[in-house]
């Protein structure tokens, strides 16, 4: 179980938003919803560690994250805005890299595999800095194919992406939540996943 309490987030002078509380069981999701600048990539930076907790709780198997945050990470991946690859890798150097950090190795076929179904056949072994802005999301995506964590943190995923990428990351969120995952996620495009789930719109 996720489980958020009574969040708040200010900038400056400005409140963000308060008292934003919500549960994901497994196999549930949520999408975020909210007008523009009102906070909601702000909200899953905190979700995820990578911004300081103001006010609230945030617990993870019915535990506060504060009190064991190492196993919350091992059972979290978040993708943002800044896609977190390095440039002068290739696709496949990143999602093993990526596999070594998050505590196991993906071998060279089931990395290769990942990045054929995310549509970057023949684009494996190219540095990521010549790929473009959606080839480099789909780089990015590829990573979950080969996630063994339990919750999904998505900041706009399917921005970038044709309809034939979008399609397939639908797929791979579905077969995510049948396995019991969790996916918490931002999106501008209608969001149609299997399984338990619902809305939350963020207001200051």
């Amino acid at each position: 179980m996720f489980s958020v309490s009574n969040l708040s987030c200010s900038r400056g002078d400005k409140r963000l938003f308060s008292g934003v509380s919500f549960t994901l069981a497994p196999g549930q999701w949520l999408h975020l919803e909210g007008d523009n600048g009102v906070g909601k990539t702000s909200l899953l930076r905190i979700l995820c560690g990578l911004s300081a907790l103001e006010d609230g709780e945030i617990s993870w198997k019915n535990q506060s994250v504060a009190q064991n945050p190492d196993d919350f990470r091992q059972d979290l991946a978040y993708l943002g805005h800044q896609l977190a690859l390095k440039e002068d890798l290739t696709p496949l150097e990143n999602l093993r890299v990526s596999s070594a950090i998050s505590g196991y190795e993906l071998s060279v076929p089931e990395a290769m595999s990942a990045l054929a179904k995310m549509g970057l056949r023949g684009r494996e072994q190219l540095p990521v800095r010549v790929l473009s802005q959606g080839q480099k999301r789909r780089t990015a995506l590829a990573r979950l194919l080969s996630s063994r964590a339990k919750l999904w943190i998505l900041d706009e995923p399917f921005v970038a992406l044709d309809l034939a990428a979008q399609e397939v990351l639908s797929g791979v969120i579905n077969a995510h939540l049948q396995h019991q995952g969790m996916v918490l996620l931002t999106s501008h495009q209608a969001v149609a996943l299997a399984g338990a789930g619902h809305s939350y719109r963020l207001t200051a």
